[in-house]
């Protein structure tokens, strides 16, 4: 059976989902909704798509849709999803899940009552490179992980428009950039809850009324930590978008360039295993990436399983932004 698939948004990320659904057998791209007609007529005409709406309660009421992908500006990600998730449509949303948590909960709550299945698009777990190092960490190369290091920056370079206006976009380069380093660190660790943050966030390079900078430090239950690093138009940053570092007690793996140390202490040398990556990607957000998180995510429907990342992974990551922020705020530690 043809699986129908409609795009909320017509900016780059809703083309990059749009190009993976093109390129899947059994799935159909019907449906585009933006309120801009320019835009809508542009992105259908681009993809082959015949029907445009102003509006997804427009397209849900004409219906014939089996996938909502939701990527529009972040202040529309839980409406438009949670309308999708009530009419029974699955939902792929682009991060950050929502607002903030309490968004993200009433998502989580709309697909379970539905049993609609939502993903949210945290794109890092379908990256070859992260996977090659959860392998190495899962087969123990690594020992304990104890800590972990992370950056989301742009350097030189921050966006405009609707992103740097808080009643759009609700968090700036930490919701933007941050949550990719602070999903790909818990990702890697194995899912671990969180049990307290510590932030500082600011807006130091811009005068936009979002933050444009931050460094936060997680406590994970099970005891390690993660430090993230996240910012626009820093003058330098350690790695690209989702890069990281983790150490353990047996060694040391990082991801871009993606490699393990492992020491031996009794002969007194580090032995490195490269997997044969380049050390710097000709495009460091590939499409193969997007292409195998959408085709997941149609396996899942079509096999009834459970997506991940899903609502669950999402609201974690929106409990950390929001306690990172309130952290910020009062200069302590936010329990959660």
């Amino acid at each position: 059976m043809t699986l129908k698939i409609a795009f909320t948004g017509a900016g780059h990320i809703s083309r990059v989902h749009a190009r993976a659904a093109r390129g899947l057998a059994g799935l159909e791209a019907v449906a585009i909704v933006n309120h801009q007609p320019e835009s809508r007529a542009d992105y259908a005409a681009k993809f082959g798509i015949e029907r445009q709406y102003a509006s997804v309660g427009a397209l849900l009421a004409d219906g014939e849709v089996d996938i909502l992908c939701v990527s529009t500006p972040n202040y529309l990600h839980a409406p438009q999803a949670i309308a999708a998730l009530e009419a029974g449509i699955h939902v792929l949303v682009e991060k950050p899940m929502a607002m903030d948590a309490a968004g993200a909960q009433a998502m989580r709550r709309a697909a379970e009552t539905s049993g609609a299945k939502l993903l949210v698009a945290h794109c890092w777990r379908f990256d070859e490179e992260v996977n090659w190092l959860k392998r190495q960490i899962k087969a123990g190369k690594l020992g304990s992980v104890l800590r972990t290091k992370g950056c989301g920056v742009h350097v030189n370079w921050g966006p405009d428009g609707w992103f740097t206006q808080a009643q759009y976009a609700g968090g700036g380069a930490l919701a933007d950039m941050g949550v990719h380093a602070i999903d790909t660190a818990r990702y890697l660790l194995g899912d671990p809850q969180p049990t307290s943050v510590y932030a500082k966030i600011a807006t130091q390079y811009t005068d936009y009324d979002v933050d444009d900078s931050g460094t936060i430090w997680i406590n994970w239950q099970g005891g390690a930590i993660s430090i993230v690093e996240s910012g626009w138009w820093w003058p330098h940053t350690d790695g690209p978008e989702a890069s990281t570092q983790l150490y353990g007690n047996l060694g040391f793996g990082q991801l871009f360039p993606t490699l393990l140390e492992l020491p031996d202490r009794e002969a007194g040398c580090v032995a490195t295993i490269n997997p044969g990556y380049p050390p710097v990607r000709e495009e460091h957000c590939p499409q193969e990436m997007y292409d195998r998180q959408l085709a997941y995510f149609v396996s899942c429907i079509r096999e009834d399983r459970k997506p991940t990342p899903g609502a669950a992974e999402g609201l974690v990551n929106m409990q950390i932004i929001d306690a990172a922020l309130e952290s910020s705020r009062c200069g302590a530690v936010v329990q959660l």
